[in-house]
């Protein structure tokens, strides 16, 4: 073996030697957290890592960005080839890929015109951070620099590249039929001196091209962008389960310490395992109502954190991740939106995360806003998070004829009333409006009356996982005495409850929205829309029934069917609406840092011109009602019900 092969294999066998031991290290910190079954369903699996890591789908949703990465991204995995090539030949003078006979010529015609599609992505890219770069890019704390030494380390690979195929060329070695047109075009450049000189300059790219491969190779560990290597195994172990459903924590064993988590040896391995995914490229941060509004919750910080912890937890034990990385003011601040994981390019879970150290706090150390002593306290005797009365749940059906489960024994629908429904002066409106629906329709339908009680959902979001499987294990104990199978909620955060979470502790039933609901009234004309209504509605898009159920068409369709109504949207709407600011229990907190998100939102859909705002959810209702009011406008906040009804009046 030639003294040149013989220096490329020591310096090949040292490069993969430091890279594997820092991918040891990598995957022991990564198991520093708890099991997690990932790997069920491997064709499922496989259909979301092509749809998001190799189609770039949530990258693309910022259309520039995400050109420039997919060109970026796709640009590696096809040079792949060409890199080992070059490893081929490195190891034996000669060596090429030839021998894939018809395919070669194509393959390598690829290389050049993606070589130069990279090189392009790469140097705007470094322009863009340089001279303008996003918004979410300017946030203290980001790297810049690091990205910049990895995108010019990029440029270098393919820069090289290049020449080291110029030089191939020059020097009568090429097979690929003249198909290596970039490369072919730049081969001039380096034709002074002759054979010779070609001779030189081929071994100058050769070896700076392998020297900033295998030096790309080792530096991602150590840096940000280990995102290169590990967004395809994070999408793979992605939640298949029920969209934005939080997975319950056993309570049942008496010698257990320690429930939730404060540290990240109390998360599991995937929360680790995002934490070292996280590309820090700021989306979640720029979508997360909180933070938008001057709260102290950062998304990305979160995810960062866990990572700096998992990192340093190996030598440093008298530390942990709650309080000394992630401050409890952040936690709280936090409405579940979703906003973040829907923005995620790689498949990070940031809800599940903080709540997982909201149940810390309050299951471990009964450490939550003081305001939350009277909500837990109402849910505990009354099932209801507000003050009211359990004995008066059924007190807003009076003189609607509105039949009892009780009395009947079973309903083909059961209409599932909720506690705001239920209790709540405004929507007690929305109830009656809707139950008026169903009997027009002529649904056979029954309430519960006050064998409902609380889904659970707050107390869940807040932390408290006991109280939240008391309350659903109570629930499921009396939808199953009445064998229920179909339900219909007007609140979408019991849609989440009752529909996805309580599968988890054995009741499996079919939920709908009432928007939803509505919809199939009106299409099998057991609903008539004769009435016009004159006005320009700006329709809002609760969170738990858009990011958390994907359901944004129904309400607008209903909507679309009222002769009169013009529909206008918001500037964020759909699935990139913003949060009303009442979820994750934040409906029963002070909000005392920043903007109120609410008052945020309010103006968005004041901004639209509308004079009336469309709502399918309580909380959204409360926010956006004291929005207008604050801000002292006349507009109308209604449900779709409250809509539909008026239409089919004449």
């Amino acid at each position: 073996m030639a003294l040149e092969a013989v220096l490329f294999l020591l310096v090949l066998l040292a490069a993969l030697g430091l890279f594997a031991w820092q991918v040891v290290i990598l995957v022991r910190r990564i198991r520093q957290g708890k099991p997690d079954g990932r790997v069920d369903h491997p064709l499922k699996r496989m259909g979301v890592v092509l749809n998001v890591a190799f189609g770039q789908s949530k990258l693309l949703r910022e259309p520039l960005a995400g050109m420039l990465h997919f060109f970026i991204f796709w640009g590696f995995v096809i040079l792949l080839a060409a890199v080992a090539e070059s490893i081929g030949e490195g190891l034996a003078p000669g060596f090429s890929l030839a021998f894939l006979g018809p395919l070669y010529g194509p393959l390598v015609f690829l290389e050049d015109l993606v070589g130069v599609l990279v090189v392009l992505a790469v140097a705007v890219s470094i322009v863009r951070r340089l001279v303008a770069p996003p918004p979410r890019l300017r946030v203290e704390g980001h790297s810049r620099w690091d990205a910049i030494l990895i995108l010019g380390l990029i440029l270098v690979v393919m820069v090289t590249m290049f020449g080291q195929n110029a030089a191939r060329i020059l020097l009568g070695r090429d097979e690929s039929g003249g198909l290596r047109v970039v490369s072919g075009a730049l081969a001039d450049l380096f034709g002074e001196g002759g054979w010779e000189g070609a001779g030189i300059w081929f071994h100058l790219f050769f070896w700076g091209h392998i020297l900033s491969v295998l030096g790309v190779l080792n530096y991602l560990p150590s840096s940000k962008h280990l995102h290169i290597l590990t967004p395809v195994p994070n999408v793979y172990c992605s939640d298949l389960g029920p969209r934005g459903s939080l997975k319950p924590i056993s309570l049942a064993d008496e010698t257990a310490t320690k429930f939730g988590a404060t540290d990240v040896g109390d998360l599991s391995w995937k929360q680790i395992l995002d934490g070292y995914s996280c590309t820090e490229c700021g989306r979640c941060t720029s979508a997360c109502p909180a933070s938008g509004t001057g709260k102290s919750l950062n998304p990305k910080k979160i995810i960062v954190d866990v990572r700096a912890r998992a990192t340093e937890r190996e030598r440093v034990a008298d530390r942990q991740l709650l309080d000394t990385f992630i401050t409890e003011k952040e936690l709280w601040a936090c409405t579940t939106c979703m906003a973040c994981v829907q923005e995620c390019p790689v498949m990070i879970e940031h809800v599940s995360t903080i709540v997982d150290l909201r149940r810390g706090l309050v299951l471990n150390e009964s450490r939550f806003p003081a305001e939350l002593h009277q909500t837990f306290s109402n849910l505990e005797r009354n099932f209801t998070p507000w003050g009211f009365g359990h004995a008066t749940r059924a007190d807003w059906a009076e003189g609607l004829g509105v039949r009892l489960m009780a009395d009947v024994g079973r309903a083909e629908v059961l209409f599932w009333v909720g506690c705001a429904g239920a209790y709540d002066a405004r929507y007690r409106k929305v109830s009656r409006a809707f139950a008026q629906l169903l009997t027009m329709a002529g649904v056979d339908f029954a309430i519960l009356g006050t064998e409902e009680r609380c889904t659970g959902d707050p107390a869940r979001r807040m932390g408290n996982e006991y109280l939240a499987q008391t309350l659903a294990t109570e629930n499921i104990a009396t939808l199953n005495k009445y064998g229920v199978t179909k339900i219909v909620v007007t609140c979408p955060h019991c849609l989440q409850a009752l529909g996805k979470e309580y599968r988890a502790f054995g009741g499996a039933y079919a939920v709908e929205h009432h928007t939803q609901f509505l919809r199939r009234l009106i299409e099998e004309g057991k609903l008539k829309l004769s009435s016009t209504q004159k006005a320009r509605i700006a329709f809002h898009d609760p969170c738990y029934l858009g990011r958390y159920h994907e359901e944004y068409d129904a309400p607008r369709e209903v909507l679309s069917r009222v002769e009169g109504l013009e529909q206008v949207e918001m500037r964020r709407s759909r699935d990139r609406s913003f949060c009303c600011g009442a979820g994750g229990g934040r409906m029963w907190m002070e909000e005392r840092e920043g903007k109120r998100i609410n008052i945020e939102r309010t103006e968005e859909a004041l901004a639209t011109g509308a004079g009336m705002i469309g709502t399918g959810c309580p909380f959204c209702m409360t926010m956006l009602s004291d929005g207008v009011k604050e801000k002292g406008e006349s507009v109308e906040v209604k449900d779709i019900a409250e809509i539909v009804l008026d239409a089919c009046r004449t």
